[in-house]
Parts: C-alpha cells; sequence; structure tokens
C-alpha cells in the first residue's frame, strides 16, 4: 500500500460515542484508574513500573484475582505512565504525582481521543515484541538481549504488524470487503504473505501463513483489551498435540475455529489516524460536507459509489437545491483530464436533488459541456418543453460518458457493455465519432478498439483514434 495512494474513505462515529468507547476499553479503564489510586507512598522502579510490593494492591484496586492479576496490573500501571495520566516526579526515590493529561479524560472527546490514541501506540510496540519468556531466556551476560538468538528483527516485526492492520483497514472501508463482518484469520496472515500474483501456494507458503496466525493470535488477542478490534482466538484444539484428544467434537469445515478478526469502530478511527500520520491520503465521509463544489466533484472522483453517494448526500443537506444545483454545475466545466469524471459525479449528484433545482438546469442547455447532461436530468425528472440535442451535443456526451467510465472504472465489464452497445445501436458511429471536439476523442476511441470483441468493429475504432489524433494535433 503506496503512501501517495487515496484509500477509500471511512464512515466514522461521532467523536462523543467513539470516546465513551475509548473510556470503556479495559486496558484504558485500569490506566485512569491506578492514575487516580496513585499517591504519595505509590513508589516505581528505575523502569518506571510499579515495585513488586505494590502490585497485589493495585491488583486489588482493579479487581484483578488469580494468577494473571499482577501481570495485568503491571500493564496498566505502564499504560498510565505511558500516556501521562501519572507523571515520575523523581527517578531516584522512584516517587509519582497525578499527571497533567488525567485531566484530558474529562474534556472534550478529541482530547479522550487523544489520550486513547497514546495508548493505542504503547499496545502496538508490545504486540510486536515476543514472548517475555523468550526474552528472559535470550538474556546475555552483560543484562542485554541478544536479539539474534531470538531470529526477532523489531522493525520487521513491526512493519509486518502495520501491514495486517492497514489490510484489515482496507478490507473495512473497501465496498468489495467484509465491511462489519469479521475476517477470517488465514485469510488476513495470507494477504502479507501470499504473492498476488501466484496462484496455488507452496507449502512453504502455506507454513508461512500458519506462522503468521500463530503471531497474529497473540498479537490480537493483546490489542482486543485496547479496544481497537473484537477478536475471537484460534480455537486451542488446533494447537494441541497431533495424539491428543480433542475434549469435544470439532466441525473440520468451520473456519471460524481459526480465528475471527473485525475492526471496531474505535479501531477504524485510530487506524485512520495512523495512517494519516504516515502520509496517508485517507479521507472519511463528511470531510468535504463544509468545502466548495470543486472540491466535492475532485475529492469523490476516486470513491467507490456507495461513499461517493453518502458523502454527497452529507454536502447537499447543508444547502438548498437550486444554489446547489447551479454550484454543482459550475464546478462541472473544464477541459482537463479530470473533467469528464468531474460531469460525471455532478450528474450522480444531481439526481439526488429535487425538482427545486429545474431552473439551473434550463441555464445551461445550450451550454456545450453541460447542455446534454442537463437534458438527461430534465428529462428523467419528467420537465415538459426538454429541447432535442443536436447530434454533436449527443457524441460529444457520448465520449464524455465513456472518458469519465474509463477514469473511475478502467477496463470494467460494465464499460465494455456500453462500448459494445454504443457500436450497435448507431450505424456509422465511428466515421462521426472520430470528429467530435472533445479531448478525450482519441483516448475513448482507443479504448473501445481495445474493449469491443469483434475485431473489425475494434479495428474501425483504432481506425478512427488514428484520424481523431490526428486531427488534434497529436
Amino acid at each position: 500500500m503506496s503512501d501517495s495512494s487515496t484509500l477509500p474513505p471511512a464512515r466514522l462515529r461521532p467523536e462523543a460515542e467513539l470516546a465513551r468507547d475509548a473510556l470503556s476499553a479495559p486496558v484504558l479503564a485500569r490506566a485512569v484508574r491506578l492514575a487516580r489510586w496513585a499517591g504519595p507512598g505509590t513508589r516505581v522502579d528505575a523502569g518506571g513500573g510499579l515495585v513488586e510490593e505494590q502490585l497485589p494492591a493495585a491488583a486489588e484496586q482493579l479487581g484483578l484475582s488469580g494468577d494473571d492479576a499482577a501481570a495485568y496490573a503491571s500493564e496498566a500501571w505502564r499504560i498510565a505512565v505511558d500516556t501521562g495520566l501519572v507523571d515520575i516526579t523523581d527517578e531516584e526515590a522512584g516517587t509519582v504525582a497525578t499527571g497533567e493529561d488525567l485531566a484530558l479524560l474529562t474534556g472534550s472527546p478529541q482530547d479522550v481521543l487523544g489520550v486513547w490514541l497514546t495508548a493505542l501506540e504503547a499496545v502496538l510496540a508490545d504486540a510486536s515484541v515476543p514472548d517475555l519468556d523468550d526474552l528472559v531466556d535470550a538474556m546475555a551476560e552483560g543484562g542485554e538481549v541478544d536479539l539474534s538468538s531470538l531470529d526477532w528483527d523489531p522493525d520487521a516485526e513491526s512493519e509486518f504488524l502495520d501491514g495486517v492492520l492497514g489490510n484489515l483497514y482496507l478490507l473495512t472501508v473497501g465496498e468489495e470487503g467484509p465491511g462489519d463482518a469479521p475476517v477470517p484469520l488465514p485469510a488476513l496472515a495470507a494477504s502479507v504473505i501470499v504473492p498476488s500474483d501466484m496462484g496455488e501456494p507452496s507449502n512453504e507458503v502455506l507454513e508461512q501463513v500458519s506462522d503468521a496466525m500463530m503471531r497474529l493470535d497473540d498479537q490480537f488477542r493483546l490489542l482486543e483489551p485496547i479496544g481497537l478490534v473484537e477478536y475471537q482466538p484460534v480455537d486451542e484444539a488446533l494447537m494441541a498435540d497431533a495424539d491428543e484428544e480433542p475434549a469435544a467434537p470439532v466441525d473440520e469445515a468451520d473456519v471460524s475455529r481459526y480465528g475471527m478478526v473485525r475492526l471496531t469502530p474505535l479501531g477504524l478511527y485510530g487506524l485512520r489516524a495512523r495512517l494519516l500520520d504516515a502520509g496517508f491520503e485517507a479521507p472519511a465521509v463528511g470531510d468535504l460536507a463544509g468545502k466548495g463544489a470543486d472540491a466535492l466533484l475532485d475529492g469523490t472522483a476516486p470513491f467507490p459509489p456507495a461513499a461517493a453517494h453518502a458523502e454527497t448526500e452529507l454536502w447537499l443537506a447543508g444547502r438548498g437545491p437550486l444554489d446547489a444545483a447551479r454550484e454543482l454545475l459550475a464546478a462541472a466545466r473544464g477541459s482537463d483530464t479530470g473533467a469528464p469524471l468531474r460531469r460525471l459525479r455532478c450528474q450522480q449528484a444531481l439526481s439526488l436533488v429535487g425538482a427545486e433545482a429545474e431552473p439551473a438546469l434550463r441555464e445551461v442547455l445550450d451550454d456545450a459541456e453541460l447542455g446534454g447532461l442537463a437534458r438527461v436530468w430534465l428529462t428523467e425528472h419528467g420537465a415538459r418543453d426538454v429541447p432535442a440535442p443536436p447530434q454533436e451535443m449527443v457524441f460529444w456526451l457520448t465520449v464524455d460518458t465513456v472518458a469519465a467510465q474509463l477514469a473511475a472504472e478502467g477496463n470494467s465489464e460494465e464499460l465494455r457493455a456500453l462500448v459494445e452497445g454504443l457500436a450497435q445501436q448507431h450505424s456509422g458511429f465511428f466515421d462521426t465519432a472520430w470528429r467530435v471536439e472533445h479531448p478525450a476523442t482519441p483516448d475513448v476511441l482507443e479504448a473501445m478498439g481495445r474493449l469491443h470483441p469483434d475485431k473489425k468493429i475494434a479495428k474501425e475504432a483504432r481506425k478512427a483514434a488514428f484520424k481523431a489524433r490526428s486531427q488534434q494535433g497529436g
């Protein structure tokens, strides 16, 4: 995923709702409770962690019991320190005080989410570290960790997890992905292991996917308590020794046994924030609502249809139909390469505007660039006395429409069907089309030659493209 690419827009929940989710995430909630519990008698070690003798009291404060209580309490304390909820006032004495950032949790939703994002970074850093038992075993005599003995590359591990989370984000926001549905862990692991051009994965690659699944199983178990994901872990029976009998009958075809993960609304917000920090174009639906029509048409140009529709509805909600239509039509003009797709988005936006916009469409009936789409709109809305378009306008609109579809979808099946229909409905289409004074005429005719299945018609299209390019001096 290139940081120069524009990602599909995310549909975010209101910040107040996300802030409530952040405050209820177990990891942050425990950190807050310990920050409010800490006092003059609280002591930390050289690394800032609670001294061992105070961990039982901290665990009791959190209502924790059992073998893992001290570990959970220690984790919560470290998050409290990392997020500024607690400040270490004297490193030698090991004393602490309430951090300034604790007050942010009673402030605005943005303040709360800022603290949560800091906590998320701390948890993500932990998730990229191998098992602590392995770290202890790998300690060298000098007290330093021997990374080579762990076969662990911190940068590579962090990059791997970022790649997985990036793919989970794309699956969540993309219209062809599962959306709110959980993603099977094997599919997510394979998305970063199996090359896109590989047919049947080799045994070596499948083994890498299996290893990645086990790493992700550990990592998602850590990431769920911060509120990033909802996670159904890998069935323990799958990791049992081959000679052990399963405790209960298992369904071999049940993919959920291999782990299922879903990005939460809070997780979607968090990953988008991280992508923005990393330099990605990661829009959110509603970003363009307060901007001009030019920003709307250009901004939604790369959006999938449903996202463009949602963004446009929000933009229209703040404007009167007539003023909105006039602004959209003005922004749709132009002869640059992006103009056809702008006009397509304009036409789609105008389809959401009621009959009150009719005067704006009649004002552009004689406009060479807008007259065609204006007639389409007026006819679809049942307007009377719509003048028939001249042939030049019909052919210009046809070229403009195909150019827009090429920009939006590339060589799609829908465009292929459109090309076949045009050649079939208009006898002598190419004899006229090459004369159309539209900047995209040569490219459109070349595309028609490429897409049409009939070799004879395809050849006619290519010849027409050559004439059009010669006419335009290309």
